[in-house]
């Protein structure tokens, strides 16, 4: 009896061990999608605003660590003292230390707590790269990290905790397995108080109503760029699943991933078709966000579909993606990656798209979730920006839109054309 005893927490600790791996792992490939964005935001702007871009996006990744440490976490996830409702603060999980090998063993714990802090936090730096793209050009550089520190610190948490900490969205039976909304519309949400407040490019819109395109400088970076996402996403949604060490999860995971996969390409496919039909001309950036389309349709619910209903729902959002950034640009509202369209429209879509093919998801509650995420993130920070317009500004100069904010923010340029040396 003591030889099986032994071998049966040796399995439980090698389990513990591999989950816990497994959830680092994912939580590494999903801040490999920092680096995804960065470069897909650096190919869609100009070259003149290349440089303020890359700095936004190194900035706000560690401004969401470091926010999300001191106090995001604990808001939403503040541990067993909870007792339900609206709102925690006080309790979690980070600084009462890791577990022991004796609550290993007692069933009380599958992987470590400080694995799953890593995970989330790369969670919360995703949403807020949403918001860079969508302001981007045009946006005072320490603005953006103010209102940083405000989203990744509170407002995202609080909404995380509504659905993943236990809070009220849970409790109404609420579904979102790896944040459809509570990561994509929530970026999204802020990213639209922000543009409506900031106002368009100078020469996007002319006094005519035409609508000016305004190209980016690299494709080829941006289509890196989305590949990394997408490459990013397996873990993302397949960490979702938080575990992996027996033979359902394994299995769980297998098709978590394929579905991630099947709903980016049926996004692409059917966005590039759209295009060809609209425009005449396959369009490389509509295919690119008909991806990512796809993956933000599939993030609410990856694992209850099969890999034909997932291609099926990414496909849906990627005809809407190419629909929304085209309305979005009649609306006068410029997002210049259309980060508003893919993580917004799509996320709602997303969260929708759960009751076609998981039996436990109301469409009644779903519409909830979705409205209490869009309407907490946007009121908030629409509060957040406004604040930050009437006291430092949020806007750069028009002068210094024109020269480029590369000059003005950072006081170098990407890709500098000539270089002088006495």
């Amino acid at each position: 009896m003591d030889d099986l005893a032994t071998v049966a927490g040796q399995v439980t600790e090698l389990a513990y061990a591999l989950d816990t791996f497994y959830f680092l792992v994912c939580g590494a490939l999903v801040m490999w999608m920092a680096a995804g964005f960065t470069m897909l935001e650096a190919g869609l702007v100009r070259a003149k605003n290349t440089a303020e871009i890359l700095t936004k996006n190194v900035g706000l990744y560690s401004i969401a660590c470091i926010m999300y440490m001191l106090v995001g976490y604990t808001i939403m996830y503040p541990g067993e003292d909870y007792v339900g409702g609206f709102f925690q603060l006080g309790g979690g999980l980070l600084g009462k230390g890791d577990n022991e090998v004796a609550d290993v063993l007692a069933g009380d714990a599958y992987y470590s707590n400080l694995s799953d802090f890593f995970f989330q936090v790369v969670f919360v730096a995703t949403a807020m790269s949403i918001v860079s793209g969508a302001v981007a050009e045009r946006m005072k550089l320490w603005s953006f990290f103010a209102f940083a520190v405000v989203l990744t610190g509170f407002i995202y948490p609080m909404q995380g905790f509504w659905k993943w900490g236990g809070g009220f969205l849970n409790e109404m039976g609420f579904l979102d397995f790896a944040g459809s909304g509570v990561v994509h519309l929530c970026g999204a949400a802020a990213a639209l108080a922000g543009v409506l407040l900031l106002g368009a490019r100078k020469g996007k819109y002319g006094t005519k109503g035409q609508i000016n395109a305004i190209p980016g400088c690299n494709l080829p970076l941006a289509t890196l760029g989305t590949l990394i996402l997408w490459l990013g996403w397996f873990g993302f949604n397949g960490g979702s699943e938080l575990k992996v060490s027996d033979v359902g999860e394994a299995n769980a995971v297998a098709l978590v991933f394929v579905n991630t996969n099947m709903a980016a390409a049926g996004g692409l496919v059917f966005a590039l078709l759209l295009s060809r039909f609209w425009f005449g001309k396959a369009d490389l950036t509509m295919a690119l966000n008909g991806a990512l389309a796809g993956l933000v349709s599939i993030t609410a619910e990856p694992l209850t579909p099969t890999p034909l209903a997932a291609t099926m729902i990414g496909a849906v959002g990627g005809l809407l993606v190419v629909g929304s950034i085209i309305t979005l640009d009649k609306l006068k509202i410029d997002d210049p990656v259309g980060a508003i369209s893919v993580h917004g429209v799509v996320g709602m879509w997303g969260l929708l798209a759960v009751c076609f093919t998981n039996p436990d998801a109301k469409l009644g509650v779903q519409l909830i979730g979705l409205v209490t995420i869009f309407a907490w993130v946007f009121i908030t920070s629409f509060i957040v920006w406004y604040l930050l317009k009437k006291t430092v500004g949020i806007r750069v100069s028009e002068e210094e839109e024109y020269e480029g904010v590369d000059i003005s923010e950072c006081g170098l340029e990407a890709y500098p054309e000539f270089t002088t040396a006495e």
